[in-house]
């Protein structure tokens, strides 16, 4: 399925939408730890992820193709998970396969996810808005 062209915004809103989703992993991690949810704390816990969002977005071509699962979506994913990791082992904030695999899971699920769902409403409206075929007659 191909990915549809972006509206005017897009390339503005997606990187904001990834970013508020880092947000939301970090937040939400935080209360399941019970660390709370003070801002120099999200803000120390997010600042890796955050990191590598924005070198995801700067170093692929998700700008081109911000609504892409497979243009943005995977490698803004990659490079979240993987310099956010490194950043985190860099800070001494601590990695483990454990904490590895549920950044990883939640992370897909937020950053391919919502753009995986913007192509099947968009796929779905495109089908509403064709003319119904079986009903014409046939000539």
């Amino acid at each position: 399925m191909a990915s549809p062209l972006p509206r005017p915004g897009t390339r503005a809103f997606a990187p904001l939408l990834d970013a508020l989703l880092v947000l939301l992993f970090v937040v939400l991690g935080r209360m399941a730890h019970t660390k709370g949810l003070s801002l120099a704390g999200v803000a120390s816990t997010a600042w890796p992820f955050l990191a590598g969002t924005a070198l995801g977005w700067l170093a692929g071509t998700a700008w081109q193709h911000p609504l892409s699962p497979r243009r943005a979506g995977l490698p803004v994913w990659l490079s979240t998970v993987g310099w956010g990791m490194a950043l985190r082992a860099i800070g001494h904030q601590g990695v483990d396969a454990v904490f590895l695999g549920v950044a990883a899971a939640f992370l897909a699920l937020f950053l391919v996810g919502w753009r995986t769902l913007a192509l099947l409403v968009a796929a779905g409206l495109d089908r509403r808005s064709q003319p119904d075929r079986r009903s014409s007659p046939v000539p």
